[in-house]
């Protein structure tokens, strides 16, 4: 695993590379200009540029090697890993972020809340269930696997949970929306905190 801080910047690139996959990330927290993501899987690579976008995040993603001729589970929950560990490294100390951060998304019928506490615990709580088992050639059980990896390397503790919805395709995509304007939310800078956001006086 290569992982390093791309100067100055809230800015990393994070390599991992195993007998199963071979993926590459590059994050940019505070400057969305950059958005190219290729993992083989066309429906999530929909979502994870859904999941930028709304985030405000540059994300470059790329799977340079998978065994997606088993399917798509390492494929999907390695990058999970892999950007986990990239908003670790691009938040640095955590130094003067808001922290928290919320966001509930619909899309058509679909509504979703997410929200996240970057508090150094990662951990998931996922309670949406897709109405379908594949959206195109994407498993919806491996929405759930992306997020607990994303969580546990990230250092963050997120709830995402659906309200309601009847299609898959737009129940996933609100996950994903929301889950970025949420992790947007709690990674911004707080004009009105100048150290670490926690009384323990680290996270």
């Amino acid at each position: 695993m290569e992982t390093r801080n791309q100067g100055a910047g809230r800015v990393a690139d994070c390599l991992r590379d195993t007998n199963e996959t071979t993926i590459r990330v590059r994050l940019n927290l505070d400057d969305d200009g950059m958005r190219d993501v290729d993992t083989g899987i066309g429906f999530f690579d929909h979502m994870l540029d859904a999941f930028a976008r709304h985030g405000k995040f540059g994300l470059d993603a790329d799977v340079l090697e998978g065994d997606r001729q088993v399917d798509g589970h390492h494929t999907v929950e390695d990058t999970g890993i892999v950007l986990g560990q990239a908003f670790a490294r691009a938040l640095g100390d955590k130094a003067g972020i808001r922290r928290f951060g919320h966001a509930f998304v619909p899309m058509d019928e679909a509504l979703v809340m997410a929200a996240v506490d970057i508090s150094g615990r990662g951990q998931a709580f996922y309670e949406v269930k897709p109405t379908s088992e594949w959206v195109g050639a994407f498993d919806t059980q491996l929405a759930k696997e992306f997020f607990i990896a994303f969580a546990r390397e990230a250092g963050v503790t997120l709830h995402v949970r659906l309200i309601y919805g009847e299609n898959s395709h737009h129940i996933i995509e609100a996950a994903f929306k929301a889950v970025g304007r949420a992790m947007r939310e709690a990674v911004e800078m707080d004009p009105r905190e100048s150290g670490i956001p926690s009384t323990k006086g680290v996270l």
